[in-house]
């Protein structure tokens, strides 16, 4: 492979900044740089010059010996100032020793993935945790990361194995006296690997909703105070407030951190007919995002007498507003009762996400659902006992196949273009 180097930080005024560079020829381009470089897995204050000799910066370097890296290949890390101009000027040294060029997006994770030093369920769960915005998106992440999906391939994997073994000892004695019936160990392996393959399937729903976000939506009549329970949420004005009725007419997003959950609460037109045109397409808009929804408040006018309101869609917390008026329910004016409602939306949620598991990807929910169909058809043909052991042995191999795709043992090639163009360009 070639050698590889990129700024591993952010780009822009810092205190550090870090570049990467890795492969064949890094150790050479960091002694071409710093002169020397410390031992393997240490670390050292050097002078970095370029080709001519002219002064860079001071810069920390660390340096690994293969495999004993990130990527598994030699490399180098270069701490230095993290000023835009010494950035610049260490890339164009680097670039001007010939023996490395620039990483492409994600191409260190890529080649820790093609070294062995990670598998693609903890690829994506290193995305993941880049991309993380609340702590329990953090927790999910780390899981992934660590090797969670790892640990739950393998213990499949371990079942089907002994399984096909069995099988194929059938298969092997078919003249000679098997000393143990086998059917019963086998049936009971081939169940608790499909009740973990539903396990997961069933925590699926709630594990892609904590990595993505909810969506609360708020809705009600018009001037039931929807936009000013927003903008009190937001801490900001996101949304016009006004008494004239149909104001809002688009849906509008603010999306914050409830207690480590992502939330996007949506604020929506008021719910009623109009002859306005466009009103109408934002109550349309209204009724779609919040029947998508997974919690939908539904706020009322507590100055009217509109308590049969029908939202015409299921609705999970009700309150009345304006208490600052009528004493009765919450005020999104004064903020009084806020509190209480998102501790309701926080209660909802977090039950939700208890059941939640390793599988948050869309590929994993399809390769787990075609685990599910092969198991079920393997444990058809192995009850219906109408073909042989030859049979049942190839749906289980199926099976295991299917199950190594999650964490890359197979097919790999297939996804790492998807999966890496989320990546910047120093990961």
């Amino acid at each position: 492979m070639q050698t590889i180097f990129a700024l591993a930080t952010a780009r822009g005024k810092s205190g550090v900044a870090i570049m990467r560079i890795s492969g064949p020829a890094a150790h050479d381009v960091g002694r071409l740089l710093a002169g020397s470089l410390p031992l393997a897995g240490r670390s050292a204050l050097r002078a970095l010059r370029d080709r001519h000799g002219e002064f860079l910066d001071q810069a920390l370097v660390l340096s690994f010996e293969s495999p004993r890296s990130f990527t598994g290949e030699d490399v180098v890390e270069l701490q230095i100032h993290g000023s835009v101009a010494v950035i610049r000027a260490l890339e164009v040294a680097i670039a001007e020793t010939g023996l490395a060029r620039m990483a492409e997006p994600g191409e260190f994770t890529r080649r820790a993935l093609l070294n062995g030093h990670l598998d693609l369920a903890q690829v994506e769960g290193l995305a993941d945790l880049i991309a993380a915005e609340t702590e329990l998106q953090r927790k999910q992440a780390q899981q992934l990361f660590s090797g969670g999906m790892r640990v739950f391939a393998d213990q499949c994997r371990t079942d089907l194995v002994r399984a096909i073994a069995l099988v194929e000892a059938t298969i092997d004695f078919a003249d000679e006296d098997v000393p143990v019936d086998v059917a019963p160990e086998v049936g009971l392996l081939l169940e608790n690997v499909l009740r973990d393959v539903r396990r997961q399937l069933a925590g699926y729903g709630h594990a892609e909703r904590v990595r993505n976000g909810f969506e609360v939506a708020v809705i009600g009549p018009p001037n039931a105070g929807k936009s000013t329970f927003i903008n009190k949420i937001a801490g900001r004005d996101i949304a016009i407030t006004s008494d004239i009725p149909g104001t809002t007419r688009d849906v509008l997003e603010v999306r914050v951190d409830l207690a480590g959950l992502p939330v996007t609460f949506l604020d929506t037109a008021g719910l009623r007919d109009s002859a306005d045109k466009i009103e109408r397409l934002g109550v349309a808009r209204a009724r779609s995002r919040a029947l998508e929804a997974d919690v939908r408040i539904l706020l009322i006018d507590g100055l009217t007498d509109d308590g049969g309101f029908d939202a015409s869609m299921p609705v999970d917390l009700i309150y009345r507003t304006k208490a600052d008026l009528t004493g009765v329910g919450i005020s999104a004016r004064t903020g009084d009762g806020i509190d209480a409602v998102l501790a309701d939306v926080e209660r909802i949620l977090s039950d939700r996400v208890s059941g939640m598991t390793i599988a948050s990807h869309e590929r994993h929910r399809l390769a787990l659902d075609r685990a599910d169909v092969l198991l079920q058809s393997a444990i058809t043909v192995f009850r219906g006992g109408d073909v042989g052991a030859e049979i049942l042995a190839v749906h289980l191999r199926d099976v295991v196949t299917t199950l190594d795709s999650l964490i890359g043992r197979v097919d790999v090639e297939a996804v790492l273009g998807e999966i890496f163009s989320e990546f910047c360009i120093g990961k």
